[in-house]
């Protein structure tokens, strides 16, 4: 068996205001109950709120803070995400700071969740790192996580777990959950995923074993979600199927098939049919916009 500690804190998250403060509070208040905790995450923008005016440059004086209390605690922490502004433009960006208070590195989202997260650039870089004697993590934030191959990308390379802030506040939830838990199970690993609350989220965070199980699933309320799991399970699944059955990742690697819908370049003229990705308008407006078209002559066979 190979233990370690990992806690998710589901906090408020407000839009109006800074959220350092409490973040601090209740990292203080779970290493104080939990002090055996390796690693801590919290919810995507967490410390700011989905407001991108509150972007910034990194390194920051917040980031700099962290580093301060990961170094203070000795454990592994990502803060969730922030508005980071580089190159005049403006990326969600979540820092990996290890127990001596260092940036091993920063993450982009490269999924935002367009039409809604408007103006906020993709990123393109996997972020992927060894924890010493403990095992593999890999990165992804909210919205990553409805498109598989990036998950897939990240458990080719050896990610035995995924961190995953989000900040879901919508109907959605239910799927996203059904998400976390697919993902789990068809890449073989844990799946941390932490939601916020109010402007930050829903809640009912969830972490998923490497058979797609449910370890826990937290409420809609404030929670401290510290859980120890067993890494060597990723390889045991892996090597011996999910609860001894599939072998989805050995089935990938002996694929015969070669997925060209991926290839660079290639028109996918289906894809192009969908429109534009922009907000749904209402369906009155929908209806109007029919009935200005003119009319499309009727076909068929004809009567005789």
């Amino acid at each position: 068996m190979k233990p370690f500690s990992i806690a998710g804190i589901q906090m408020p998250v407000a839009a109006s205001d800074g959220n350092v403060a409490l973040m601090k509070h209740k990292l203080d208040v779970l290493m104080t109950v939990y002090p055996w905790v390796q690693m801590v995450m919290y919810s995507e923008l967490c410390a700011f709120g989905p407001l991108s005016y509150y972007s910034q440059a990194f390194p920051n004086h917040v980031e700099q803070q962290f580093q301060e209390l990961a170094k203070k605690y000795n454990i592994w922490l990502i803060p969730g995400t922030m508005f980071q502004t580089r190159d005049e433009q403006i990326y969600n960006t979540a820092s990996v700071i290890d127990p001596n208070g260092v940036v091993i590195g920063r993450y982009d989202k490269m999924f935002p969740f367009l039409p809604y997260e408007t103006g906020v650039s993709a990123g393109s870089e996997f972020l992927i790192w060894d924890v010493p004697e403990v095992g593999r993590f890999g990165l992804s934030i909210c919205y990553d996580m409805w498109f598989p191959e990036t998950s897939r990308t990240l458990a080719v390379q050896g990610v035995e777990v995924i961190i995953h802030p989000t900040l879901t506040g919508s109907i959605d939830r239910d799927i996203e959950l059904a998400i976390a838990q697919t993902t789990a199970a068809c890449n073989q690993c844990f799946v941390f995923d932490i939601n916020g609350l109010g402007d930050g989220g829903t809640g009912r965070s969830i972490v998923c074993g490497p058979d797609g199980r449910v370890l826990y699933q937290a409420g809609t309320g404030p929670e401290l979600i510290p859980i120890e799991v067993d890494i060597e399970r990723v390889q045991r699944s892996r090597e011996n199927g999910v609860l001894r059955l599939g072998q989805p990742l050995k089935s990938f690697r002996d694929r015969k098939v070669n997925f060209d819908i991926y290839d660079q370049g290639r028109r996918l003229p289906y894809l192009d049919s969908l429109g534009d990705l922009k907000k749904p308008a209402r369906m009155d407006a929908l209806m109007q916009a029919l009935q200005d078209k003119p009319p499309i002559p009727p076909q068929g066979i004809p009567l005789v």
